[in-house]
């Protein structure tokens, strides 16, 4: 993952020789069918054919007529894409990426990459509480400026902790069409936001793209450490030589992993992994074959009951 720069001109044009152009060459335009349904407005009602995508399934008129039938929907030209960018103190952190650093690289590529095909992208920015509210625009300059107002924040100071469903909740108010939406976070979070999760992802089309740092999942034995909470500034001096204490660690951060799964599953989303360690084209395209190869074991099982 390229670092962010201070030029936000000089940044997406690295981004667009090293990263944009082999992404979009790798997806070849499947980027439409990879993270969004159909648009809004209802077309028709007909009987469901091999390929069809089971979400569309009207059940009410199938158990009436007892045959599947699916609901067409008017395609949208264009695609309004919102990204739900969760940048509390806890994302500042990273062993030798920070969380943000990926954060900012991964709007910016994905932001380009749908703005070069015509669509339009916004974003809403929460820190302490939402602060800001981006409107969805089309062009490179656009992206440019989103580039400027992440790069040109100042570093979020200890606080009360995050909380999502006020970043779920700005998300309900600000977006008034269908749209795709990326919820850009570490998931370190206040519990509770499963539920408006869901919410939102029974209107829009939602991935979320959780960050994380290896660091999170296992410690090191690394000996005598100071440890701070990013959230509220609390320090706990710890002994990372303690094997005991090194496999607690683990196991809270296994109980976590498995938690945030649950509540994806839950919410009825897709989530995309991004390590600070890893290479974003192969991340985005590890989530792209995965939701093509669900999509595809999906409609051939339906196709055989």
């Amino acid at each position: 993952m390229p670092r962010p720069l201070r030029d936000p001109e000089a940044f997406l044009k690295r981004l667009e020789w090293t990263v944009i152009r082999r992404l979009d060459g790798l997806l070849q335009g499947d980027y439409r069918t990879l993270f969004r349904g159909q648009g809004l407005d209802l077309a028709d009602i007909r009987e469901y054919q091999y390929g069809d995508d089971v979400r569309h399934i009207d059940w009410n008129v199938t158990a009436r007529l007892q045959a599947p039938y699916v609901r067409e929907y008017h395609e949208d030209r264009e695609i309004n894409a919102w990204f739900l960018l969760d940048l509390s103190a806890s994302v500042d952190f990273g062993s030798r990426v920070k969380k943000q650093a990926v954060s900012t690289g991964f709007v910016a590529v994905l932001a380009r990459l749908l703005t070069r095909h015509g669509n339009r992208v916004g974003a809403i920015f929460y820190g302490s509480g939402v602060d800001q509210v981006v409107p969805a625009r089309s062009g490179r300059r656009h992206v440019m400026h989103l580039m400027h107002l992440l790069q040109s924040r100042p570093a979020l100071q200890a606080s009360k902790g995050t909380d999502l469903r006020e970043l779920l909740a700005g998300a309900q108010n600000a977006l008034a069409r269908r749209s795709m939406v990326f919820l850009v976070s570490d998931f370190i979070s206040a519990p509770g936001w499963e539920k408006p999760l869901a919410q939102l992802a029974s209107r829009h089309e939602v991935v979320a793209v959780r960050l994380y740092d290896p660091l999170e999942h296992e410690l090191p034995d690394a000996g005598m450490l100071v440890m701070q909470d990013a959230e509220t500034g609390e320090q706990l001096f710890v002994d990372t030589t303690d094997r005991g204490f090194r496999k607690r660690f683990a196991a809270a951060a296994q109980k976590r992993e498995a938690d945030l799964r649950a509540g994806f599953r839950d919410a009825g989303i897709d989530c995309l992994e991004l390590s600070t360690e890893d290479d974003l084209v192969e991340s985005v395209m590890r989530f792209a074959d995965m939701r093509k190869r669900r999509t595809r074991l999906r409609n051939h099982d339906l196709s055989l009951a």
